[in-house]
């Protein structure tokens, strides 16, 4: 029979936050492994020793490199590739010989643990049993007297080897955090955090729970005393606001306002200065999540993301914030006032919401206006936009417009064709206009307008492939005046 290998979480580093099982498995293995730098001293074996007995095999698995560079033909990433693999064999043989191998690790195994690479090489082969332990992010809440998260809050979890940016960009978007693997990447963690905002709110914590842990706020802390054993925390904001005296909440008399702004369809360059400079004077950004991702980040503003379909949920939140004296911006793609969030604002304030607070909305350039120009000038002539989302109206009442504007002769720009969950309503569409337009009617089908998968096709009524349509897209639908001329589509202005 061969062993079984446990991956055991030791805890934070205090002994006696090992749980009992921890600690039983550790007196009972055979072998017990290790890992340790060149020096061969052992963090986890100092936290384990307590638990040892005499006439266990001890196997120290030594790093080949941790910060110093390597001449390993394959880098970093080679030899300690080459390490673990050699490090598996060693333990595998004590394994094939019958023998139980305890793998220490600090923390939890599953956490940014070590043990997790030997699992990955031995757990086809032999059993494999993983015993959680106390996370360093458990430990430093704890000892500085602060819950991480409560109720609806959300907690993030970072790599302080995260680029400054991006940090602060997801440091933004939370509500709690912790930013782990500290030591060399202090300066861009706390710079990440002054970033988002939120450096006077968050705290250092070094060895928590040992003898020698330390706790600092974190813009005070001198970045050559950081050890890697250290963590920032962001604990949890609603606890922060109700227990400090130093966080007064304005009056809802005092000037908040909320505005709807439109970021144009893609990338930076369509966003208008207006709305720019919107942007960078608000406190708050409210918005669907890829949209709020937009945003270029500033430091001390808030980011509130949220999914695609809590158009109301937003509104109300973003009000909440205005009424309690804030300058809140709500980001829509496009133009805020077509199928957007300006009309989920105001339909919120019509409910009574966001008493006192003022409403502007900041136009953007629109999906239909961004296909058109890539084109030529489809929508030269009177036109009509057309939702063919049947989300919030039955699809009675699409089908009577379309029929209606198609009697019109009007030009259709065509918003929300498809998508995983509507799959007829195009085909339905394209069978009511064909009842008023000739088959060759140009249609436009806008994929990703001034994204990175921007896809532009012509074609006819008659040849429109609904299959071929997904939510991402746009479709100009021409009127009988409508003309294609050398690859550009335009409508005359004279009937």
């Amino acid at each position: 029979m061969t062993g079984t290998l446990y991956g055991v979480g030791l805890g934070p580093g205090d002994p006696e936050l090992m749980t009992v099982k921890a600690a039983r498995l550790i007196s009972e293995a055979s072998v017990i492994a290790y890992h340790c730098a060149r020096h061969g001293r052992s963090i986890a074996r100092s936290v384990a020793e307590p638990y040892l007995r005499e006439g266990q095999i001890e196997e120290k698995l030594v790093y080949p490199v941790t910060t110093e560079t390597t001449d390993h033909p394959g880098g970093y990433e080679g030899a300690i590739a080459d390490f673990y693999e050699l490090s598996a064999k060693r333990l595998a043989e004590h394994l094939d010989a019958g023998r139980d191998v305890v793998l220490l690790c600090e923390g939890d195994p599953f956490f940014y643990g070590s043990y997790m690479y030997m699992h990955e090489r031995l757990s086809g082969r032999f059993e494999a049993v993983v015993v959680p332990g106390v996370t360093s992010v458990s430990a430093a809440s704890s000892v500085i007297g602060r819950p991480l998260v409560q109720r609806d809050e959300v907690l993030t979890v970072l790599p302080g080897t995260l680029p400054a940016p991006e940090l602060a960009r997801r440091l933004a978007d939370t509500d709690a955090a912790a930013v782990l693997k500290l030591g060399r990447t202090f300066s861009s963690v706390r710079e990440a955090f002054a970033e988002a905002g939120k450096l006077d709110d968050a705290v250092y914590v070094e060895r928590a729970t040992w003898g020698k842990q330390r706790i600092e706020p974190l813009a005070s802390v001198d970045p050559s005393t950081v050890p890697y054993f250290s963590l920032a925390l962001l604990p949890s904001p609603a606890y922060a606001s109700r227990v400090s005296p130093s966080a007064p909440v304005p009056s809802p008399s005092s000037g908040g306002e909320v505005v709807v702004v439109g970021l144009g369809p893609a990338g930076p360059e369509w966003l208008t200065p207006e709305a720019a400079s919107e942007l960078d004077a608000a406190e708050h950004v409210v918005g669907y999540g890829p949209y709020v991702a937009r945003v270029p980040q500033k430091a001390g503003q808030q980011r509130h993301a949220s999914g695609n379909r809590v158009e109301a949920d937003r509104a109300r939140e973003a009000l909440s914030l205005a009424a309690s004296g804030s300058r809140v911006a709500v980001v829509s793609s496009g133009d805020p006032g077509v199928f957007a969030m300006a009309s989920a604002v105001l339909e919120q304030v019509a409910e009574g919401h966001g008493a006192g607070v003022r409403v502007r909305i900041v136009p953007g350039v629109t999906a239909a206006q961004a296909a058109a120009s890539r084109v030529g000038a489809p929508l030269g002539h009177d036109y009509c936009v057309l939702s063919l989302s049947d989300r919030l109206k039955p699809w009675e009442i699409i089908e009577k417009r379309l029929d209606a504007a198609g009697a019109a002769d009007l030009v259709l720009a065509l918003y929300n064709p498809a998508s995983r969950t509507r799959t007829t309503q195009l085909a339905d569409a394209r069978a009511v206009l064909l009842r008023h337009r000739a088959p060759a009617t140009p249609v436009v089908v806008a994929r990703d307008v001034g994204g990175p998968e921007e896809d532009i096709r012509i074609t006819t009524l008659g040849d429109l492939d609904p299959s071929t349509v997904d939510m991402r897209c746009l479709l100009i639908v021409g009127s009988s005046r409508t003309r294609v001329d050398g690859g550009v589509v335009w409508t005359p202005r004279s009937y």
